[in-house]
């Protein structure tokens, strides 16, 4: 099947997220769709399966101009979608969500779950998964619910199969796993458009890549085109991919976590027995995948997680018990993993987010009065100095790109003075250009003789930052090893096996 995507147009208000977009995917391709965060690709494929209504253009199959009304009309034409954030229902089972939306019944009226379990089996036989369809879907891991999602889409006898960002959750070796499946698909005549900011993962797996900035098509590449090339393409200017940073220069204090254990609200262990060190002048990152336990320890340290144990040290100062403001202002700077929910008030101007975690004092506040001429002076200082695209500080945050949200947070911790800097997912979501000023911010940050912690499912930013890794499976660390650490042995340990002797870490292990 080939398909054509013609001057899609489409608009929210002001803004043009897509401007006249054309696309060819050919049958039995890989079509690798590249851009910028914002830059419009996943609107693209949005319209493509029926999700938004384009104002212009048209989409075409063979030759034949679609209506698609809804995702239905564009699963009837052979549109399947794997989406970035997994369509399942976890209380189902897997049968269940596979024929979710196109129940069959039986001669007595009720569903045919016996067909929908032969679907499964059929496909997962094809693709060699390991499936059990009565399997509640909330049970399987992250890796196994993306095959589910898969095996959704081709038992609707999807021909054009789109895959969006579909290895943000994975491990190394997951994300493996799916290419490969993804070249199998290909070869068995199946279309597929995978969306992805990962250069690395594009370079492996495209047939051809289309750039997109700014909604519009700027360019297409061959596969063996180099990471900097793609990368000045999304962007439209060089970008320094590879960080760059001295050994460490260690000092004496920083942070140490002894016997730390977490319970959530529904009194499960999320945080189990946990303990590390960070120096002065070091960079720890904390490996693994996402819902390991890593966003409840950064939240303990931080005083955001109320039912903790075990001891957080921070220059010989215990924080475990204090509140959060308490814990801010001991000299602790938090970039949390969700920006707009935990990192920004959206309605509020940049101005105002800079300074959110300043409530009163100088230089600021006098007599509870705020001097909004310091303030603002303050919020042009720190947009120059982090480059946050904006009209004004007076343009509510929730306006701006997602990159420039980060900035803005990174820009209010990183402007006070720290004692500690916990980053948790700090380029989530965020384009080549800004990771790399969120790079070299974080490493200036570590040379200035602060101790950082990063979390991270992003094994190549992992690597890049780290001085050490710690990696986390099942609310426990692993293993802590050196930050040249191989890929293969982070990936193991991801799945919870043990480093080998000689990876792990001599200061832990002594």
């Amino acid at each position: 099947m080939t398909l054509e995507l013609r001057g899609i147009t489409k608009r929210f208000g002001a803004l043009v997220a897509n401007d006249h977009i054309d696309l060819v995917v050919e049958p039995g391709e890989i079509h690798c769709l590249l851009g910028e965060n914002g830059a419009g690709k996943s609107t693209l494929m949005n319209v493509l399966y029926g999700l938004y209504s384009a104002e212009e253009g048209d989409i075409v199959i063979d030759g034949e101009v679609q209506h698609f009304a809804g995702p239905g009309d564009a699963m009837a034409a052979g549109i399947g979608m794997v989406h970035q954030h997994f369509m399942l229902i976890p209380v189902f089972t897997v049968a269940e969500n596979v024929m979710l939306g196109h129940e069959d019944t039986n001669g007595i009226g009720a569903l045919d779950l016996d067909k929908a379990r032969a679907h499964v089996n059929e496909v997962a036989a094809r693709f060699g998964f390991q499936i059990d369809p009565d399997a509640l879907v909330g049970d399987l891991p992250v890796g196994a619910q993306q095959r589910v999602e898969i095996i959704k889409a081709l038992s609707r006898d999807a021909k054009v199969l789109v895959f969006d960002e579909p290895t943000a959750v994975l491990t190394p070796q997951e994300t493996d796993e799916l290419m490969g499946i993804m070249r199998q698909l290909r070869d068995e005549g199946t279309s597929i458009v995978f969306i992805t900011h990962k250069l690395r993962e594009v370079r492996e797996v495209a047939d051809r890549i289309t750039v997109i900035r700014l909604g519009k098509v700027v360019g297409e590449a061959a596969p063996t085109a180099d990471n900097a090339e793609l990368a000045s393409l999304m962007v439209g200017r060089a970008v320094e991919l590879t960080v760059q940073k001295d050994a460490p220069h260690l000092r004496e204090g920083g942070l140490v976590v002894e016997n730390l254990r977490v319970v959530d609200d529904a009194d499960q262990i999320v945080v189990d027995d946990v303990s590390f060190s960070v120096r002065p002048g070091e960079v720890l990152a904390i490996a693994g995948v996402q819902g390991n336990g890593q966003t409840e320890l950064t939240e303990a340290i931080v005083g955001l997680q109320r039912k903790v144990s075990g001891s957080i040290a921070l220059d010989g100062d215990e924080l475990t018990g204090k509140t959060v403001k308490q814990v801010i202002d001991k000299g602790v700077g938090f970039v949390p993993e969700d920006r707009k929910v935990e990192g920004l008030v959206g309605e509020f101007s940049v101005a105002d987010n800079l300074i959110l975690n300043r409530s009163s004092g100088a230089p600021f506040f006098s007599a509870a009065t705020l001097k909004r001429g310091v303030l603002r002076e303050f919020a042009e200082e720190k947009i120059a100095e982090f480059d946050i695209r904006t009209q004004g500080p007076d343009l509510a945050a929730g306006r701006l790109s997602g990159g420039n949200q980060q900035k803005v947070v990174l820009a209010r911790e990183l402007s006070r003075d720290l004692k500690l800097f916990v980053a948790s997912q700090p380029t989530r979501g965020i384009d080549v250009g800004s990771i790399e000023f969120v790079h070299k911010r974080i490493v200036a940050t570590r040379d200035a003789g602060v101790p950082v912690i990063v979390v991270s499912t992003e094994l190549d930013e992992v690597s890049a930052l780290a001085d050490r890794i710690a990696v986390m499976y099942r609310g426990r660390i692993v293993g802590i090893v050196p930050g040249d650490a191989p890929r293969e042995v982070l990936g193991l340990m991801m799945a919870g096996e043990k480093p080998p002797v000689e990876a792990a870490d001599e200061e832990v292990t002594a």
